[in-house]
């Protein structure tokens, strides 16, 4: 990939999907995705996948309450049905959710017998379906996050037929792409975010054969410059684990890619998340789930290990206390 980009000078003229982290289940709740906003204006957010049923039947507040500074922020939804999609996808749009984006990636046995997420790689013409009903729906983008490919499926021109049903009969126009296909059967969901070779080609492929779309590349994207590599030839890039495994990283990310000059202060981000903190622990929130979007905010940084320590230590001892985080701020050199 041709890795000479320049970052743009002009944020505002961006591809809104320039930069997205993934919606990633157990970490990218509301609390991680404040977080991230204090460290990037522009990287576009995304909740964990939430079902159909839980918000058709279950506590529609509890999945969908976000704060307004999170914005841009996208709510993935799983399901096969287009009725329940939807009036699933209306409800997401009238709490004011920027995004509806429907899961076709993922690989768990729950998902599988719920016959969504990646096994809806082999229904596209249901998939195209489902765009339509919530297109039909909701005044926001309505957008697709696929694989490869699954199981037997091998070639670029498999993939390609599943985007080319999906854009035109549901008329999809932005595919975020993992560059791994899936195994179904016989690997961990684990297993299949590691062993399937990434494929990144076939996104940039898909993008000089259907230029008309957005693409959006996600898998194996770890650095900087393989993002801005990855930009070359496609129209965004969407990063997973790298966004919480150091998540200090999204504090290079508009200098990097949009070409902010005005650096971003980690600790500056961590002291309104300390306010949030709070702000939550009065409303109930207990401390240890507050504090894991934080842990890594200064790996590689002096004190990030006694700051890490501190925080993993008290916060399940005084779960109410948000002094803990002033405290742990105390470790760094």
């Amino acid at each position: 990939m041709n890795d000479s980009i320049s970052p743009i000078r002009d944020a505002s003229s961006a591809n809104p999907w320039r930069f997205c982290v993934a919606p990633m289940l157990d970490w990218t709740d509301r609390h991680y995705r404040f977080l991230a906003r204090q460290l990037s204006e522009h990287a576009r957010l995304y909740t964990e996948m939430v079902t159909t049923g839980a918000l058709l039947h279950g506590d529609v507040e509890r999945h969908l309450r976000f704060d307004e500074a999170e914005h841009p922020v996208a709510l993935q939804l799983g399901g096969s049905d287009p009725r329940a999609l939807a009036e699933a996808a209306r409800i997401g749009a009238d709490w004011g959710y920027d995004e509806i984006n429907l899961n076709v990636g993922c690989p768990s046995d729950r998902v599988q017998n719920g016959a969504f997420g990646a096994c809806l790689m082999a229904e596209p013409a249901l998939v195209a379906e489902c765009i339509a009903a919530m297109r039909e729906t909701v005044d926001v983008p309505v957008t697709v996050k696929s694989r490869i490919g699954i199981d037997h499926q091998e070639t670029y021109e498999e993939f390609r037929e599943f985007v080319d049903i999906v854009a035109d009969r549901g008329g999809a126009e932005v595919f975020i792409v993992h560059s791994r296909k899936a195994w179904l059967k016989g690997l961990s969901p684990k297993q299949n975010r590691d062993i399937p070779p990434l494929r990144p080609e076939f996104a940039s492929r898909l993008k000089r054969e259907r230029p008309d779309l957005t693409v959006v590349l996600n898998g194996g994207l770890t650095t900087v410059e393989s993002m801005r590599a990855a930009l070359g030839e496609v129209d965004g890039v969407m990063v997973g684990r790298a966004a919480y495994q150091n998540v200090g990283l999204l504090a290079e990310i508009d200098a990097a890619l949009f070409g902010d000059t005005t650096p971003v202060d980690r600790l500056a981000a961590l002291r309104a998340y300390r306010d949030y903190v709070a702000a939550e622990v009065e409303r109930g929130t207990r401390l240890p789930t507050l504090v894991k979007p934080i842990l890594t905010l200064f790996q590689g940084r002096p004190g990030a290990r006694a700051y890490r320590r501190h925080l993993s230590e008290q916060a399940p001892k005084r779960p109410d206390d948000p002094r803990v985080i002033d405290e742990a701020i105390d470790q760094l050199g």
